[in-house]
């Protein structure tokens, strides 16, 4: 049982009840119907006893039976007519019938008989003129039991007929109720042996059970595809990010290792390999930050602090790379603004953001900081007037490694296309969010939210 298709067994199983269900109704009526036809039988028979008398009268000394007494023949009723000694006056008794010889006032009997059961009905009433006259009826319990036969007979010959409906229907049903988990066994076999992340269910709308688990089938194909899409990007990145500093400290160790190298030289070559290693170890230590995020475990040590004197200390530090292409950096900072956070986080949101505007920024331009309390949020902006971000590109900056103009931002600051990312990780770690306007060729905002006092 275990090994047939599922919707295969379902019909099975439903083909099962549907049929015991049919049998308990179909018993039941029968059952309902015994019992209505027995006792209409004996209503009927009752009134065709007392209907009787209508149909006798006494006249001229004689007793007139009329015709119509032998109507109830019709309905398998006899009737018999006695004097009030019990000899027969009118009538005649079936042929297998010889019990019941005593008559009984207004009671119904089942007598049984050669093999046959009878019902008999006993009636006493006074004939003018003549005297009393009983009248007994006696119908066959056989009749009764030959219209539930038939009865009984139709419905066992059209219930296989029935059962087959109901096997072809329900399997019929099933099918198309469960052709959707045909196609995702399907589509998981293709992924399976060719690697095909684009196979999709793609049902047409419904709100059951199998369309919910199409679509969240799909669903989590698009974000299996993004995420495996996501992982070989992230490889050939951060291959590449690593590629440059570790080539720039082999052939600086080569360098200095030769023996016509001065010792200027060699403290040169150590000076460079110094910097790509801190390039080396700020990409680490980002990659390492992110991925405990992704996973979870990036825990924030939240504590009061004044965000105000943090965002003040960051843009005197930024002006000092600012000043390379003569860059101002303006702030426009509420004082004593309290956040409960984690500083260490704060801080690097305030530096990324800053090291950005200056990065892509224009020779003697300007970046401004601002902070403020609004309601109970602090609204901070950092805007500039620099190169901008094309149109097509703002919803992208937020992903790792991405840079617009790679080959700019990658010899300023190290910059390795991390800092955005990190940045929004630790605006919505915070219960706050971030948005970014830019004009290309006018500059870029990026403007931050964050509650102004956060429980841990």
């Amino acid at each position: 049982m275990k090994k047939m298709p599922i919707r295969l067994r379902i019909t099975i199983w439903y083909t099962i009840f549907l049929t015991l269900l049919v049998l308990l109704v179909l018993w039941l009526l029968f059952t309902v119907s015994e019992s209505r036809v027995e006792s209409d039988a004996q209503l009927q028979l009752q009134d065709a006893v007392l209907s009787s008398y209508q149909n006798i009268e006494y006249q001229d000394g004689e007793l007139d039976f009329d015709d119509d007494l032998n109507d109830a023949l019709d309905s398998g009723i006899y009737l018999l007519a006695y004097d009030s000694q019990g000899h027969l006056l009118y009538g005649r008794t079936p042929s297998r019938f010889s019990g019941a010889s005593s008559l009984i006032m207004d009671e119904l009997q089942e007598v049984s008989s050669d093999g046959a059961v009878w019902y008999v009905y006993d009636y006493c009433q006074y004939v003018e003129g003549y005297g009393n006259i009983w009248v007994r009826g006696i119908t066959s319990h056989s009749q009764v039991d030959s219209i539930l036969h038939t009865l009984l007979g139709i419905a066992l010959l059209s219930l296989p007929f029935l059962v087959l409906c109901i096997a072809l229907g329900g399997y019929s049903i099933t099918r198309k109720a469960l052709a959707p988990l045909s196609d995702m066994t399907e589509a998981a076999r293709q992924i399976s042996e060719g690697k095909d992340l684009s196979r999709r269910i793609r049902l047409e709308s419904g709100d059951d059970e199998v369309h919910r688990l199409a679509h969240t089938f799909d669903r989590m194909m698009d974000r299996l595809q993004t995420s495996f899409e996501n992982e070989r990007q992230f490889t050939s990145d951060v291959s590449h990010e690593l590629r440059t500093p570790v080539s720039v400290i082999l052939s600086q160790c080569e360098y200095a290792s030769r023996p016509d190298s001065s010792p200027e030289e060699a403290q040169e070559c150590i000076a460079s390999i110094a910097g790509q290693a801190k390039k080396m170890s700020n990409l680490i230590s980002q990659l390492l930050i992110l991925s405990r995020a992704d996973s979870g475990r990036q825990e924030l040590h939240y504590e009061p602090m004044n965000i105000s004197e943090l965002a003040e200390i960051v843009a005197d530090e930024q002006r000092e790379f600012a000043a390379v292409k003569n860059i101002s950096i303006e702030t426009d900072i509420q004082p004593d603004l309290l956040i409960r956070a984690d500083e260490t986080m704060i801080l690097r949101l305030l530096i990324n953001l800053l090291s950005n505007s200056i990065t892509y920024g224009k020779e003697n331009g300007r970046t401004l900081l601002s902070l403020k309390a609004q309601e109970a949020e602090i609204l901070g902006v950092v805007s500039d007037n620099g190169i901008g971000i094309p149109e097509e590109h703002l919803d992208k900056i937020w992903n790792r490694f991405y840079q617009v103009d790679p080959s700019r931002s990658r010899n300023q600051n190290g910059s390795s296309g991390l800092g955005l990312s990190m940045v929004r990780w630790i605006v919505e770690a915070h219960g706050g969010t971030i948005q970014v306007e830019s004009v290309l060729g006018e500059g870029t905002s990026f403007t931050f939210r964050l509650p102004q006092r956060k429980e841990p």
